[in-house]
């Protein structure tokens, strides 16, 4: 066996003299295998996975810190952007108290940020229009996710940490 002699003959396969493609072998049973190249599907939405990664870091960290419940909606808002933003903030329920909505419409112009009636005790008005005015000067310029990402600093910086006591 030392010197590559061949110790016992592989059943017929059928394949025998067929040249194979790269990444097809005749396994010992005879069975035919065949490597492929595995491509994952890309993501189907404005952002790059990297992208998704960092927005969704932002989020967590804007959370943490804060213990207020950030989110980001990406789309239409309908006729009235603020109506549509208030609608979508009332489905988060018992934790809309404590949760921060962004509603960004690309198609529309519009940003609202719509916040709960604890959330806006730690967020201002004020802070929230100074966010929104840093937001649109980055998608301007075509940077939607890098908007997203310093909006949700300049507002987890605003409404700081939780009062303890």
């Amino acid at each position: 066996m030392g010197t590559g002699e061949l110790t016992r003959e592989s059943p017929s396969t059928g394949l025998e003299g067929t040249e194979l493609q790269p990444g097809a072998a005749v396994t010992a049973s005879g069975r035919l295998s065949v490597a492929q190249m595995y491509e994952p599907a890309t993501p189907s939405g404005p952002f790059t996975t990297a992208q998704l990664a960092r927005l969704d870091e932002a989020l967590t960290l804007a959370s943490r810190e804060t213990e207020l419940h950030f989110s980001i909606y990406l789309g239409e808002l309908g006729d009235e952007p603020r109506t549509g933003a208030e609608s979508l903030h009332d489905t988060l329920g018992a934790t809309g108290d404590d949760a921060v909505l962004i509603a960004v419409s690309p198609g529309e112009r519009a940003v609202e940020v719509v916040t709960g009636a604890r959330a806006l005790q730690r967020l201002s008005d004020r802070g929230a229009k100074l966010a929104v005015m840093s937001m649109v000067a980055s998608f301007k310029e075509g940077d939607l996710i890098g908007g997203l990402v310093s909006g949700l600093r300049m507002m987890a910086d605003q409404a700081g940490s939780p009062p303890r006591g």
